[in-house]
């Protein structure tokens, strides 16, 4: 009996919904060496969510489709989200991907080098990030604590309405950050979700 090989994954096609959600995906899939042939991103989850179905059809042996999604509500669960999104046998070379609760989490989940990043107390840095309900917003208001000035100044914009949101600068400072300073194993190891990409990944790029 003839048994086949499989190839272990070398090449991608990255789609992402934002800038940081892109960097934190080049970070991990370079920490595989895994090649990314062509970036995507569309601007938010929807545009994801209407695409998620042709690019489970494009995903192939020979290059597969890596898509970044946060979970965003409580009220799902990563495995309901993609079941939700497909409607369809989900094909084995898409890696169909959910941050929980934002990629923020992820982001923040290499406690040190954030708390480093801003100049905050480490504690300041909940242990599982997953758990964070709003981590957007939560990592906004760990910044308002920095003792870096410019970072306050560029990663929140306060001007237009009272309440603290994303910047002009929000996604190039982290996304500096994560390319220079954030360990994917040390994240890994507070964030249950990202572990479990990680996990993914290592198994696709084993030769079978």
């Amino acid at each position: 009996m003839v048994q086949f090989t499989r190839m272990g994954l070398n090449k991608i096609i990255l789609v992402t919904e934002d800038l940081l959600s892109a960097a934190v995906s080049t970070k991990i899939l370079a920490h595989f060496g895994i090649d990314i042939v062509q970036s995507v991103i569309y601007e938010g989850q929807t545009y994801l969510q209407r695409k998620a179905p042709s690019f489970n059809q494009t995903a192939h042996e020979a290059c597969g489709v890596f898509m970044l999604t946060d979970l965003d509500s409580p009220n799902l669960c990563p495995p309901r989200l993609i079941a939700h999104w497909l409607n369809s046998p989900r094909n084995p070379r898409f890696l169909l991907r959910v941050a929980v609760m934002e990629v923020e989490s992820w982001v923040m989940a290499d406690r040190r080098a954030f708390a480093e990043f801003l100049s905050i107390p480490i504690h300041r840095v909940p242990r599982n990030t997953d758990e964070i309900l709003n981590p957007k917003e939560f990592l906004i208001s760990l910044v308002l604590k920095s003792k870096k000035r410019r970072l306050r100044e560029e990663l929140v914009a306060t001007r237009i309405t009272r309440t603290p949101h994303p910047g002009d600068k929000y996604n190039e400072h982290l996304s500096t950050f994560v390319k220079n300073q954030w360990d994917i194993d040390r994240a890994a190891s507070r964030s249950p979700s990202l572990s479990r990409t990680i996990a993914r990944l290592r198994q696709e790029t084993e030769v079978a």
